[in-house]
């Protein structure tokens, strides 16, 4: 294992969790819960999500790793359409819908009593704007992707390269696919742990799945981190193909708003039985598995003779 990557990951890891989980700390000093926030105070709260940009910047300064913004042992910050890179700033941008609207399909097909033709009339969206709504989040997500950036350019832009380099999954071409699979599964999985461990202070006070559910907070939190490492992989392979984390930024935000019409229809006040109550997002995981699968198998793929280093460093 390489002492000096490992350092500067632990580094970024320090700052990554010190600066968010002060400030989620001194923001909502008496621990209100996510729904009783105001939306002003949950939009300050959110500013938190600049944290990882914040220790990218300050651990680059430490460790004098520089800062280039593209190239070989970039920050990633660069955009670049060419060898049909765009595929993956589109995939960027359709894959949550995907999943989003899957998931939903499924909910329904599988818990019946949540359909509710008259739910959106709830949520005081007009069925014209439902059923143009994933063109809307989908635009709203690429305009905010710059707040998604925040988190995006520490997690895929310095954290992952640095988990790929200590398992080894950017040695080269004579790996097998079997020990490529194995090193980039480790590093996607433990990846994916410590982002779901950051969003642990929004967790606990209902940020993700709400407050009201049997293990509360720690089964929301575990579900983060199973979340985080499916939504991951997703991310690291927009990133690792395109070069940049832009790609990763665009699905993050996209995701974030939600593009899906079938979620005007899903009313959860009308789950009668625990296990449909509280675990009706099984489906979101299980679509999310299927592409993480995909992405895993298209990121370790030999019809690219380039290997995952050169992938990050370019």
């Amino acid at each position: 294992m390489n002492k000096t990557e490992l350092k500067r990951l632990l580094i970024y890891l320090a700052f990554s969790f010190g600066t968010a989980y002060a400030w989620f700390f001194v923001t909502n000093m008496k621990f209100v819960k996510w729904q009783d926030l105001s939306n002003p105070m949950q939009s300050f709260i959110a500013l938190g999500m600049l944290a990882p940009l914040i220790a990218h910047i300050l651990t680059r300064f430490v460790t004098k790793e520089g800062f280039k913004l593209y190239g070989k042992d970039s920050m990633m910050f660069g955009i670049s359409f060419k060898d049909k890179k765009w595929i993956f700033y589109l995939l960027a941008i359709l894959l949550p819908w995907i999943y989003l609207e899957l998931s939903n399909a499924l909910t329904i097909l599988f818990f019946r009593e949540l359909y509710d033709p008259e739910y959106y009339v709830s949520l005081e969206i007009d069925k014209r704007i439902l059923n143009i709504f994933p063109l809307v989040a989908i635009v709203s997500g690429v305009f905010g992707s710059f707040a998604a950036f925040g988190e995006e350019a520490g997690w895929r832009g310095y954290m992952m390269p640095k988990l790929l380099k200590l398992f080894g999954a950017d040695e080269d071409t004579s790996l097998t696919k079997g020990k490529k699979l194995r090193a980039t599964i480790l590093a996607c999985i433990t990846g994916g742990i410590i982002w779901g461990l950051w969003h642990a202070p929004l967790t606990c006070i209902g940020h993700n799945f709400g407050t009201d559910y049997p293990g509360f907070p720690f089964v929301g939190i575990a579900r983060m981190c199973l979340f985080c490492t499916l939504m991951g992989i997703m991310l690291t392979f927009v990133t690792v193909k395109s070069g940049s984390v832009w790609p990763a930024a665009i699905m993050h935000a996209v995701n974030n708003a939600g593009p899906s019409i079938l979620n005007g229809y899903i009313n959860p006040e009308r789950a009668n039985i625990w296990i449909t109550k509280y675990f009706s997002g099984i489906w979101q995981m299980v679509v999310m598995l299927i592409l993480a699968i995909i992405c895993l198998a298209l990121l370790i793929s030999d019809k690219s003779k380039v290997p995952l280093k050169e992938c990050i460093e370019n």
